[in-house]
């Protein structure tokens, strides 16, 4: 195959690991796998990581660096039968002290069989096995499997990566540098592929067909990038005023219960590249700022969310975070928590009696009881009701924080603490 044929991202798989950009925890000095490619000795391992970060690019510089038959095979296609053909010729193979590598992409769709049938060949090293999963693989592997290989995570890549994959990619690829080539906005780019340099090089690619070659100079701009992967680019700035007037959007159309809104700003957010973690990490705050005590599910289901886009990540986690979007945005709504400790928090700040009355005191020593450390403390659970009116506060000071609305559940909160405390007078 003519290697222009090829696309850009295979014709640019790097030959060798100083033209690896990314994944520093692994190939840097004195990193795990920089000392395997040094030291040219290389472990059964398993890549789990989001596509595109170079986990099938590892396994080729691999094998490139030693006298490895290498083998690669998608574990969607192959079976128990394909791999005992595989295990067979590397046996024979290592009899003229020749090894193999068997690259298995997707490894965490081998069932317990599939993947049974290697733990013989990588624990006797008839074959040094590399797998590549975007699952966690605590989850997808067996734990026999696990046990042979060593697991590397490979991070998503950053922007700083991304934009050196593509200025190495259009400076020395056979066709593209035969142009001068401007990236009019690398942000872009990234907002669009994340950190998937394979996504990012198709990007690139497909603005350069689009282009203009009569000239020598190319400048691959928004209007390119948008006829290139066929859609209207949503103006989103993740540094810039874009990013926070869009926040502030969703929050407010959350915190004004329509759900509608919110699902629009989420989807733009999604669709321009925000980290949906971020997002995540919104909803929990809003979860108590905006909910609190109205509706005590609504933290655990954000809590749940952000959980969920952590294991799942996109495009799958949209479904979770939509979800969680449309319960907040419809649930009773109080700040009562929110305002209590801020108010709190000012009153520390402005100096006021913080002294622990002596009752409240712990006394794990005689000379503290003899101190008065807890003495006329009075235990709760010995009244009836469990509950006596006590006061709780510095000697001098006391003062209601918390006003429970008359939302949802906090409407019960507010009934049962106005019932408990009706009979003890609290300062403003």
């Amino acid at each position: 195959m003519n290697n222009i044929a090829k696309p850009l991202a295979e014709r640019m798989r790097p030959t060798s690991l100083d033209c690896f950009f990314g994944q520093e925890h692994l190939t840097k000095k004195n990193a795990p796998l920089r000392i395997a490619f040094d030291n040219q000795n290389f472990h059964s391992m398993i890549f789990w990581g989001p596509p595109g970060v170079g986990k099938t690019t590892l396994a080729h510089l691999i094998s490139k660096s030693g006298t490895y038959n290498f083998i690669r095979i998608s574990a969607v296609e192959a079976g128990v039968r394909d791999l005992r053909k595989i295990i067979s010729e590397a046996e024979n193979l290592l009899e003229n002290k020749i090894k193999t590598l068997l690259f298995i992409d997707e490894i965490h769709r081998f069932n317990k069989s599939q993947q049974d049938s290697l733990l013989h060949s990588v624990e006797s090293g008839i074959i040094t096995l590399i797998g590549a999963t975007t699952e966690n693989p605590s989850f997808e592997v067996n734990s026999a499997l696990l046990s042979r290989c060593r697991v590397y995570k490979l991070n998503e890549l950053d922007l700083n990566a991304i934009k050196n994959i593509i200025d190495y990619s259009i400076t020395n690829d056979e066709l593209l540098s035969k142009y001068k080539i401007i990236i009019d906005d690398y942000n872009l780019i990234y907002k669009l592929c994340g950190g998937d340099a394979r996504g990012a090089l198709n990007t690139i690619e497909a603005a350069f067909n689009f282009s203009d070659k009569s000239r020598n100079e190319i400048k691959i701009s928004q209007e390119l990038l948008e006829k290139a992967v066929l859609q209207r680019i949503p103006m989103y700035d993740k540094q810039g005023e874009s990013h926070y007037d869009t926040i502030s959007a969703f929050i407010k159309s959350m915190r004004g219960s329509d759900p509608d809104a919110a699902i629009f700003w989420l989807a733009k957010m999604i669709e321009s590249g925000e980290d949906p973690k971020f997002i995540a990490r919104r909803m929990v705050i809003f979860a108590s700022e905006d909910i609190g005590n109205a509706d005590t599910n609504a933290l655990n289901v954000a809590v749940n969310v952000f959980n969920a886009v952590n294991l799942i990540g996109l495009p799958e986690c949209r479904i979770n975070l939509a979800q969680g979007v449309i319960y907040l945005s419809s649930a009773p709504k109080s700040n009562a928590s929110y305002l209590a400790i801020d108010s709190a928090l000012s009153d520390i700040r402005a100096g006021v009696d913080t002294s622990v009355p002596l009752h409240l005191r712990n006394a794990p020593t005689k000379l503290m009881k003899t101190e008065g450390y807890g003495k006329d403390y009075k235990y709760p659970h010995d009244y009836e009701n469990h509950f006596v009116v006590e006061n709780y506060f510095p000697v001098s000071f006391s003062k209601q924080y918390y006003f429970p609305t008359d939302e949802g559940i906090e409407s019960k909160i507010k009934q049962r603490l106005s019932k408990l405390w009706s009979n003890k007078k609290k300062s403003d």
